[in-house]
């Protein structure tokens, strides 16, 4: 079966997931079960290209199973403080009030868009899968290193947030303690790091240059779109000079030194 055909494949499993996921959002009124689907979705895709393509078979099982912990380790956690909880995520309450009688059908659209989303961040996982060199690179050794370091930094600061969180002396209060001393948004410069190991691991592959547009795209996303934008609007909202503060003396995205109160 042809590159294009697998990823024809790959597409209708995620338009056919989000169609259902779609209906169970309407059931429960809720829309952020998206997120966990989306997380959920990558990890079969990866099954998937891994039975289908040709490859060598330990670099596509490794790819497949570093691909379905990372689905299993973000899925859960999503799942967990999100779907699981009473009460929609603000991002998509904001959403539901602003398209107001047309948020059925925004809703359905947003979520193929989604599916979409997953057949593009699922091209690095084909590519690499598609490497017939019949050996582990210094590229895999690298982008595993990165791999590591990225999955490992997301659970520490997804960690950290939870436990802030889970305090009452810390209502109302700005997260600013562990890496999120350091970034405004540690969870989202390691989810991205998580894609950019994906890039790193197809270099040396035919077609290298198409497992970039994960990165890119998801970089795009968490600065322009879905990301950073709404969470930090919702921030101001509920913090207000509290949380501007934080923005005066913590980096954005990128964790760096922060400044002076």
């Amino acid at each position: 079966m042809s590159e294009l055909g697998i990823l024809g494949i790959g597409w209708v499993i995620c338009a056919a997931s989000m169609v259902a996921l779609y209906f169970e959002a309407l059931r429960r009124r809720e829309a952020d079960i998206v997120d966990a689907g989306r997380a959920g979705l990558l990890g079969l895709l990866a099954v998937v290209y891994c039975c289908l393509l040709n490859g060598y078979p330990p670099r596509k099982y490794l790819i497949a199973a570093l691909m379905v912990l990372w689905a299993l380790r973000l899925g859960a956690h999503l799942f967990k403080e999100r779907v699981a909880v009473a009460g929609e995520d603000g991002r998509y309450a904001d959403l539901r009030a602003l398209w107001g009688e047309n948020a059925n059908r925004n809703f359905f659209i947003y979520f193929q868009a989604q599916g979409f989303l997953c057949v593009l961040l699922s091209l690095p996982l084909l590519v690499v899968m598609m490497n017939p060199v019949p050996c582990f690179t210094v590229w895999d050794t690298i982008g595993v290193g990165l791999w590591v370091l990225a999955v490992g930094g997301e659970s520490v600061a997804d960690a950290q947030l939870g436990a802030f969180k889970s305090n009452p002396a810390n209502a109302g209060r700005v997260c600013d303690v562990g890496l999120w001393r350091y970034s405004r948004h540690p969870n989202y410069f390691f989810e991205w790091l998580h894609w950019i190991s994906y890039a790193v691991l197809a270099l040396g592959s035919a077609n290298w240059w198409l497992a970039m547009l994960a990165p890119l795209t998801m970089l795009y996303l968490i600065l322009k779109v879905t990301g950073i934008p709404p969470s930090e609007a919702r921030a101001l909202a509920t913090k207000g000079d509290a949380y501007r503060d934080y923005q005066r003396r913590t980096s954005t995205f990128i964790p760096w030194f922060p400044g002076k109160p």
